[in-house]
């Protein structure tokens, strides 16, 4: 690189971190300021009670998971008049993760009525899982947690994943850290898997507003649990992290026209895509080349518009077969530097096809109007200044902007996502990917 060419990208820098400190200096909306927690706070003392009282599973419940889809995924015939978020069955199961089943966490993998985009009645599962702390159910507050999965394959979902099925996939262990600070603080969580996990189609986990009506659902559903004794009144968080982030902005534009009974305070999303196009354009030819091919694959089932394989090549049709049945670890971090163009006809950007247009637009969030009195946390990447940047900083300034100037309570504390901070603060730099900081801000709003 050129010198001049280096205090071209310094001086980029330089001006993306004072627009966004800029931005985060604006009257705050609700404190407190992220944080990253000590490791004591992860590791805390529910989370130690899990592995005393805690077991390894059996040979046969390790190989089960592993080796067969769960027959609890078969979907019942549905009559056209269910309402979105009926709850169609559940049943208790035991949480296991990478052979170990964690003490004191009752799970109850639940299938529901959902909304697809068309209007259509549609089947989703998902799963709930409660800290057993001594605290009633009835009191506990609500968190959909939404993990940056992006699988598009079948049976690596989150009710999958916490049960023992797709133990690797680095969705679930990113999750591991919130979920200990959430079970810490008493909260029940709930999981949609967005979509029908046992579905053997390819499923379209990117499609924001489809993403939403899942994870809306999966509360009113969750609710209707009997064993699980949650409460209507009792206060619902959105927390989204990527992949997941979509869906949970997507839901607080639509809480109040689709879910305006659900009791939602507060919401925050870490690392999501406010616009598909521009993520796409960045991440092509980067370390993510094999999520943003991930992605268009995510939207499909949705937008069958976009006849993706019409513009493959024979090589990216091969890749495209292969994304389709897969989880996303290890499979969409295959294409690393690989520009996606090679996979197109005629060279083609993917960002740039016609037949793509209609699916990116849909998707772009900050059109609609922010959930009332719910109050939202963003605190995505300041800048673009790391291999992780791969969603441009202005698009998330960009979203916080137009909530705002919508009336949406929306605060933002960006992330310091740089190379420097993974050097001198590599603890910090990852919890601070996952959102870990954000718990403070996430309780105080919650339970206001």
């Amino acid at each position: 690189m050129t010198l001049k060419k280096a205090m071209t990208s310094l001086t980029a820098i330089v001006g993306a971190l004072a627009v966004g400190l800029t931005l985060a200096a604006a009257p705050a909306q609700a404190g407190p300021p992220n944080r990253t927690p000590q490791l004591g706070e992860v590791f805390n003392g529910f989370v130690l009670g899990t592995f005393k009282d805690g077991r390894m599973a059996s040979p046969d419940e390790i190989m089960t998971p592993l080796t067969s889809t769960d027959p609890f995924y078969r979907e019942p015939a549905l009559t056209g008049s269910e309402k979105a978020g009926t709850l169609l069955k559940a049943k208790k199961v035991a949480v296991q993760f990478t052979g170990f089943r964690p003490g004191n966490v009752d799970a109850y993998k639940i299938m529901y009525v959902t909304t697809a985009l068309d209007g259509k009645a549609d089947i989703s599962t998902g799963i709930i899982m409660i800290p057993r702390d001594g605290r009633r159910n009835a009191d506990r507050p609500i968190v959909s947690y939404q993990m940056a999965n992006d699988s598009v394959g079948a049976n690596c979902h989150s009710s999958a994943m916490w049960t023992g099925a797709d133990p690797m996939d680095g969705a679930s262990w990113s999750a591991l850290g919130p979920l200990a600070q959430l079970f810490g603080k008493g909260y029940a969580v709930v999981m949609s898997d967005v979509g029908n996990n046992g579905d053997p189609k390819p499923h379209g986990v990117f499609a924001g507003k489809y993403n939403a009506h899942t994870s809306l659902d999966a509360v009113r559903a969750a609710l209707a649990v009997d064993d699980a004794e949650l409460s209507e009144k009792a206060p619902v968080g959105l927390f989204g992290i990527a992949g997941g982030g979509v869906g949970t902005g997507q839901a607080l534009e639509l809480k109040d026209s689709y879910a305006p009974e659900l009791n939602i305070t507060a919401a925050v999303i870490e690392g999501m895509v406010p616009n598909y196009r521009n993520f796409i354009a960045t991440a092509d030819g980067s370390v993510g080349s094999g999520f943003a091919m991930a992605t268009l694959l995510g939207l499909e089932p949705h937008y069958p518009d976009m006849r993706i394989n019409d513009h493959l090549n024979d090589a990216g049709r091969k890749v495209a077969d292969y994304y389709r049945t897969q989880c996303q670890t290890p499979a969409y971090f295959t294409l690393p530097m690989v520009p996606l163009k090679t996979l197109f006809k005629g060279n083609q950007s993917p960002a740039n096809i016609p037949a793509f247009q209609r699916a990116y637009r849909d998707n772009v969030m900050g059109k609609g109007t922010p959930a009332k009195g719910v109050r939202t946390l963003v605190a995505s990447c300041v800048a673009d200044d790391s291999p992780m940047s791969l969603v441009p900083a202005a698009d998330s300034r960009k979203l916080v902007r137009e909530w705002r100037s919508r009336g949406g309570k929306v605060d933002y504390q960006p992330t310091d996502c740089s190379m420097v901070k993974f050097i001198t603060d590599m603890y910090g730099w990852g919890t601070d990917l996952l959102g870990m900081q954000t718990i403070d801000w996430f309780a105080a709003n919650l339970e206001k």
